[in-house]
């Protein structure tokens, strides 16, 4: 038979561990002391309609201090005058200058063999020569009619005169007895007929002077219409010589040499290096507060200069829209077409302005909230914003100077109320 072990079994005293439930006791109390100071911020998580990472976000703190609004870009210099010239009629073309050469103003650049041009103005020269021998001729012929009816005329008026001599001799007669009384009659027909022939006389010298005085009128005219026509078509010809309309620099030529063009084809242009301005693109939402003659500066190669906005194009390209400054001293001699210059516009310049780094949220939002963030909760509050620069917004309401507020980023809010920012 085994023997069992239990020979060998005995009771073994276990004494109580004061050290451990101190340890424990004191682990409770701090899970406890945790759990009350927790609390508000666990019963605003469970509150929040959704929870974000903090680095999906962008924060600010809204200050107040200077506003500056100004416009910032990169300009390139542009000729305020940069003609482009024009063939003015068909024809073979002739360069006199080479792209890059200096001209003056009215100094020939090309010039244009057009025959059509040329034997036009020859035929209505021609035209214009023989319409002023007719209104010479006219003037002629006129003074000659005009002779024939003053003779005419005084030839009345004799005949008159001779006829009242007459009847005055036959009265007289006819009183003494010496002649019928039918001569007397006679004599008063014939001093009737003279006065008519003479009032006729009188009526064709008024009349046809007038009518000669019309066709000599005409003729004149004429004569005057063909000579502006002349005068347009040597205008035509004169204009076949090229001229630089500014002195300045020839830019680009858009033919070549002795190229046979069409009527009103590109030939060259012309620079005019004395009246340069810089030319800037600007973003179309800024577009609109930029006013001709407001303040800019220029800076380029170690040089500032003061310029004002003198030209804003009507139209968006791109969402851009091009402006020019003009140089408010005189154009700097070392500037160059095209080169790259610095420009800075002032639009709007306050003080003691509350403000906060612009951000996303404005688009996002149409300025008519921003989610203010206390304790790990960002909460959906009402704002008014008012003028905006490129780095900043202006606050009109519903922040203070302090509050710190999501920028970018709110998109992932899908417009909740409040929401748990988780680090």
């Amino acid at each position: 038979m085994i023997r069992d072990t239990s020979a060998q079994d005995r009771m073994v005293e276990v004494k109580p561990n004061r050290r451990r439930r101190v340890i424990l006791a004191g682990v409770g109390v701090a899970v406890l002391a945790l759990l009350v100071w927790l609390a508000p911020g666990i019963g605003r998580m469970f509150s929040a309609s959704a929870s974000v990472s903090s680095s999906r976000l962008s924060f600010a703190t809204v200050e107040r201090g200077p506003f500056v609004r100004d416009i910032a870009a990169e300009g390139k210099v542009v000729a305020a005058v940069s003609p482009t010239l024009y063939a003015t009629s068909g024809g073979a073309v002739t360069l006199k200058v080479h792209a890059g050469d200096t001209v003056k103003e009215g100094q020939v650049l090309a010039t244009i063999v057009s025959p059509e041009l040329t034997n036009k103005l020859a035929q209505e020269q021609s035209n214009a020569d023989a319409m002023e021998v007719d209104y010479q001729r006219a003037q002629i012929d006129a003074r000659k009619q005009r002779g024939e009816l003053q003779k005419a005329y005084d030839n009345a008026k004799i005949d008159e005169q001779a006829a009242e001599r007459d009847l005055d001799r036959n009265e007289k007669a006819f009183g003494k007895g010496a002649v019928p009384g039918m001569d007397v009659d006679r004599a008063k027909d014939a001093l009737h007929k003279a006065q008519i022939t003479l009032q006729h006389a009188k009526a064709d010298l008024g009349m046809d002077n007038a009518s000669l005085n019309f066709d000599i009128q005409s003729k004149k005219l004429a004569h005057e219409r063909q000579l502006l026509l002349v005068k347009d078509l040597q205008r035509q010809v004169d204009d076949l010589n090229v001229k630089s309309p500014v002195d300045g620099q020839v830019g680009q030529l858009f033919i070549a040499e002795r190229a046979t063009v069409a009527k009103d084809a590109q030939l060259l242009s012309v620079i005019d290096l004395s009246a340069l301005q810089v030319e800037m693109q600007v973003p179309e939402s800024f577009a609109r507060d930029l006013g001709i003659g407001m303040a800019g500066e220029i800076s380029g190669n170690g040089h500032v200069w003061q310029g004002l906005v003198s030209a804003i194009s009507p139209e968006v390209v791109n969402g851009q829209v091009a402006a020019r400054l003009r140089f408010k001293a005189d154009t700097p001699k070392q500037l160059r077409q095209n080169q790259r210059l610095s420009v800075r516009v002032l639009l709007d310049k306050r003080d003691n302005v509350l403000t906060v780094q612009r951000g996303s949220f404005v688009d996002e939002s149409g300025g008519s909230y921003a989610y203010l963030v206390h304790d790990d909760i960002a909460t959906k509050t009402p704002i008014r914003v008012g003028a905006s620069s490129i780095d900043k917004v202006e606050i009109l309401d519903g922040l203070k100077e302090g509050d710190r507020i999501v920028i970018s980023g709110t998109d992932s809010f899908k417009g909740a109320t409040t929401v748990a920012i988780s680090n």
